[in-house]
């Protein structure tokens, strides 16, 4: 499998993008051998499992240029990394408690000569900044992922949605988000037609703020 099925899904890259996903797998791959970030299964199958998934989030949310997203938990830089590629106007900040993932990040950042990311080697809880959306690939419970997060959306939505939470997970959902009735599921079958995305979804939570309905 290689970047061409991030070209059908995604037909109007630029010659840029298109070159950076191809860079991907090869520069995933070198440093995989180094520091194990992506299991030896998943590797092979980079585009499918790990680029692809993460752009199912572009499919639910275009970010607006100048807006900053912050990516919780990135681990080798998903679903940060693909995402910076396709909004390279969108400045994009890679947080994760591991130092050698954030290692791996800045190589493969380097490589592509991306313009628009940061990567952090902090807990999200130590961050100061402030973000218009916040994505992640189900690090936590949406509960414990939320009260980590807490504080770090901007109130001032310049979006046509509210500022939030883009969250890929998958399985049921029912009992996580129970609490959570202003969420939206997506389910990424919508989408892509690969059976891997049979339970995969991206879950959308607007951050409600006092005096907002």
């Amino acid at each position: 499998m290689n970047a061409q099925l991030i070209f059908d899904y995604f037909p109007s890259l630029t010659e840029e993008q298109k070159e950076q996903f191809v860079m991907l797998a090869g520069l995933y791959k070198d440093w995989n051998q180094k520091i194990n970030v992506v299991s030896r299964k998943d590797i092979d199958e980079l585009y499918l499992r790990h680029i692809l998934h993460s752009l199912g989030i572009a499919k639910v949310q275009q970010f607006n240029p100048g807006s900053l997203v912050l990516d919780v938990g990135t681990g080798g830089g998903f679903p940060g990394i693909p995402l910076a590629i396709l909004f390279p106007k969108t400045h994009f900040t890679l947080v994760d408690s591991i130092g050698k993932k954030i290692k791996v990040v800045d190589e493969v950042v380097q490589g592509l000569e991306l313009q628009n990311v940061t990567a952090v080697n902090k807990r999200v809880e130590e961050l100061d900044q402030q973000f218009d959306f916040i994505v992640s690939r189900a690090v936590a419970a949406m509960p414990t992922f939320v009260h980590w997060v807490k504080g770090r959306i901007k109130k001032e939505s310049t979006h046509q949605i509210r500022n939030g939470i883009l969250y890929l997970k998958g399985g049921d959902l029912s009992e996580e988000l129970k609490e959570y009735r202003t969420a939206q599921i997506f389910n990424l079958t919508d989408y892509f037609t690969d059976d891997f995305f049979e339970t995969k979804k991206v879950v959308y939570l607007p951050l409600k703020f006092k005096g907002q309905s």
